[in-house]
């Protein structure tokens, strides 16, 4: 597809590639990802790196941004790298099962006590799976670490969450390094 997009496209300018990217790139690299997420600790780093220099390759192709470092561009492009979307999209589905708003999850974890963090269900009565425990861990471990008006937003967290992790999130080595 990129190769495609290099030899018919004239223009590279940042709006017009961006477009392009978020059009007919990521679609594909993101179809079904809660299906398939690749999770690091199960020695998933080569897709995981692969995924991410499809997008790292397309970012490279625009002009103004081209020859600049990964983490730059994103920052330039007002995009975050394709692991941080996925723990979004994570969070997300998290924040509507707790919520009621979606009718599936309902017993995948429960809610802490407090109130504010959740427990792994599997983790409480040793059943399921051992990818399935992990996954469950791995997001809840990010939800569990959010701002209670973050979690506690309603229909707002989408927004919330991009102001979190643009003011806490600042180097993308650390996500990374969460997440091994």
């Amino acid at each position: 597809m990129i190769c495609w997009i290099i030899r018919n496209l004239i223009i590279r300018e940042k709006s017009v590639m961006l477009a392009i990217y978020k059009a007919l790139i990521r679609p594909h690299l993101e179809y079904c990802v809660q299906l398939w997420n690749p999770v690091a600790a199960h020695g998933s780093w080569g897709i995981i790196l692969e995924l991410e220099s499809v997008q790292r390759r397309f970012t490279r192709l625009i002009n103004e941004v081209g020859t600049l470092p990964y983490s730059r561009r994103l920052e330039i492009l007002n995009l975050t790298t394709l692991a941080e979307r996925r723990l979004r999209g994570d969070l997300i589905e998290a924040f509507k099962v707790i919520s009621g708003l979606a009718d599936y999850g309902s017993g995948m974890f429960g809610i802490s006590r407090s109130g504010l963090n959740l427990v792994s269900s599997s983790r409480c009565s040793k059943s399921g799976t051992k990818a399935r425990n992990f996954t469950l861990l791995n997001f809840t471990l990010f939800w569990n670490k959010l701002p209670s008006d973050v979690k506690n937003s309603g229909t707002v967290l989408k927004d919330k969450l991009e102001v979190f992790f643009k003011d806490t999130i600042s180097k993308r080595a650390d996500l990374m390094h969460h997440l091994g």
